[in-house]
């Protein structure tokens, strides 16, 4: 069994809150949304401190040197990117750390919060809440392993919250420097809502800082879990994808400067964001994936969700024409909000 114990100087600086009050700000991993093309974009509007890869996945057998190519450091110029990895065999997530601080990587994440079934299946993601022993063991492999900081980021629990200390001081035991804490469990999914008082008690339980995670869509949500957590830092994942320009509210905020992107702003990253995309992908995938952003910025306000059925029902083979039809109505749902 793990050994309960860990270095108290062990609190990482970029953790501490800009001059102007405002949180160390992260932009989540997110699998089948926050791919490159997203954070590039996202990258292109700033606001955020660092970024974490979607999950790499380190199966049984896998050939790590290869995986790790998928990961660039240099992907979005100036803001660090962290790696996160996902598997169950210790031994080899540890070889996959020592692979991508190779690749440059600043930062090694441990995917603990994964609830798809096809992941923990396998053992791997949420699926190491059930053991924290487990948990241990590959967190321990990782910082072990390599020289650059470890974290993990996890969910409060697999079916329920019963093992939700034991995991919290597993991670904490095994050496990393920070847990990022999504408040809901495997079994929860998305649907409901995260449970921000467990975010509160983990942070009065750790001795390591703590990243809050989950339903920040706003200005108001960021400052409200702050207030009420006590968290060191905040990660937003479906938040950004709903609204790109969430982060930069947020930093403008605590500089007293508010910001609010005009209608153009959002065709613009609408724009950027097709421009992001692998011209080489088929027309079709690329249509695809503009509607997948699109389906959760059209959640913004009343307005565009009642125009959300419209957009998802546009036919074409023509990106370009996707793309200045839906900006239409983008833009129709955007001005016809503040009437």
């Amino acid at each position: 069994m793990y050994n309960n114990k860990f270095n108290h100087s062990s609190k990482t600086d970029w953790l501490k809150p800009h001059a102007s009050g405002c949180p160390y700000l992260i932009l989540a991993p997110m699998e089948g949304v926050g791919d490159r093309p997203f954070r590039k974009t996202m990258a292109s509007i700033g606001g955020f401190d660092e970024a974490v890869t979607e999950f790499i996945r380190v199966p049984v057998n896998a050939h790590v040197e290869s995986l790790a190519k998928v990961y660039e450091s240099s992907e979005l110029d100036s803001i660090p990117l962290a790696a996160q990895v996902m598997g169950s065999d210790p031994e080899l997530v540890g070889k996959m750390g020592q692979e991508l601080e190779k690749r440059g990587a600043p930062r090694i994440d441990l995917n603990c919060g994964c609830p798809s079934n096809t992941v923990t299946g396998k053992g791997a993601g949420s699926s190491l809440l059930k053991d924290p022993d487990s948990l241990y063991k590959v967190a321990k492999s990782l910082v072990d392993a390599v020289n650059v900081p470890v974290t993990v980021k996890m969910r409060s629990g697999y079916d329920d919250t019963s093992l939700f200390i034991e995991n919290l001081e597993a991670a904490q035991s095994s050496g990393i420097k920070f847990i990022t804490l999504h408040p809901r469990t495997k079994k929860d999914g998305y649907s409901e809502k995260a449970n921000w008082d467990l975010i509160k008690s983990a942070k009065e339980k750790l001795k390591i800082p703590l990243i809050g995670n989950g339903d920040i869509l706003s200005v108001n949500d960021a400052l409200s879990m702050l207030e009420k957590t006590g968290c060191d830092a905040l990660m937003i994942g479906r938040g950004s994808v709903r609204d790109p320009f969430i982060f930069k509210k947020i930093k403008n905020h605590f500089i007293k400067t508010p910001f609010e992107p005009s209608p153009l702003d959002y065709c613009q990253y609408l724009e950027n964001f097709l421009n992001n995309l692998n011209p080489q992908t088929p027309t079709r995938n690329r249509i695809n994936k503009l509607k997948q952003i699109l389906g959760f910025v059209f959640t913004l306000n009343p307005k565009l969700a009642s125009l959300r059925p419209t957009m998802l029902k546009i036919t074409t083979n023509d990106p370009l024409i996707f793309l200045k039809t839906s900006q239409e109505l983008l833009l129709k749902g955007l001005l016809e909000s503040d009437l």
